[in-house]
């Protein structure tokens, strides 16, 4: 070694000494309670096998990749476009045709405009020539009253009379029995009658109402229904139950008269329904039950 070299070695080991002697000078120890602190135990050394076998005892503890949380909904509003708006057809609705007005006439002018209605329905003619030729709509309403009451006018009828007096044989000069063919008189009346279509006659008789209500003003009747008259007029028909002949018959003037006082004591109109005969009378009911059904 150089001489140089010999002598920075030994200037810094003076520097050293130096130091630590300052350092034992001013050091003071420090007051109190003195804190011994005891080293650890060394724990022994552990074989490489055995910090092995160690491991092998203690539970495996596999730590699981965690899914990745699903992304959150968009909380911004989505704006979609809004649908097309498509014209939908209004229906057509079709409008009824408008009901024809028919101006009906005055009560006084009334007989054609009747015979007129009638003729235009079926067999409609046939029944005409068994009408009154005058004042029809006035002479029905005075009858169907007088049937509402049990009644049965013997003139003012509004059809023509059949023009037949009753076929009756003698028993003695004062007592008579009505013959059996006696009824067939009224078959063709009966029968024209209930050819003419329920439906048809009902509209007819719906357009003359207002007629017949001015015409059943006319005879005091001014607040009834003649719609109510008609069914009590057709009720009293319907409600007779047929008499058995044979009949007997008495003669004091004119008119026959039944001799058994429990028939003469009938209702007028019940009376009139034995002369048609019990076959008449039958297919009559049959008919006036359809009207009065639509009534």
């Amino acid at each position: 070694m150089s001489k140089a070299g010999s002598t920075v070695i030994g200037l810094v080991t003076v520097i050293i000494l130096l130091s630590l002697g300052y350092f034992v000078l001013t050091f003071e120890a420090p007051q109190g309670t003195t804190t011994v602190v005891i080293p650890p135990p060394a724990l022994p050394a552990v074989e490489p096998d055995a910090a092995e076998a160690i491991t092998s005892t203690l539970p495996q503890i596999r730590i699981q990749p965690q899914s990745q949380p699903p992304p959150l909904a968009s909380t911004d509003p989505v704006i979609e476009d809004s649908p097309e708006e498509v014209a939908i057809p209004e229906p057509e609705i079709e409008e009824p045709p408008e009901a024809e007005v028919i101006q009906l006439p005055t009560l006084n002018n009334s007989d054609e405009f009747v015979f007129e209605g009638l003729r235009a329905m079926q067999r409609g003619a046939t029944f005409i020539r068994l009408l009154a030729d005058d004042e029809i709509v006035r002479k029905f309403v005075v009858l169907v009253e007088n049937v509402s009451r049990g009644g049965f006018p013997q003139t003012g009828l509004p059809y023509k009379a059949i023009g037949q007096e009753m076929p009756a044989r003698n028993i003695d000069e004062n007592l008579f029995i009505m013959s059996e063919n006696a009824h067939t008189r009224f078959d063709q009346v009966i029968s024209t009658f209930v050819s003419i279509d329920t439906d048809a006659a009902m509209l007819f008789y719906r357009m003359l109402s207002p007629l017949f209500q001015q015409a059943y003003a006319e005879i005091g009747f001014r607040n009834v229904s003649f719609d109510d008259t008609l069914r009590s007029a057709i009720d009293t028909v319907l409600r007779f139950n047929n008499v058995e002949g044979p009949y007997q018959l008495v003669k004091p003037s004119v008119m026959y008269l039944y001799a058994d006082a429990s028939i003469e004591n009938l209702q007028d109109v019940h009376k009139q329904l034995i002369r048609i005969g019990p076959d008449n009378t039958a297919i009559l009911k049959a008919k006036l039950r359809e009207f009065v059904s639509l009534l």
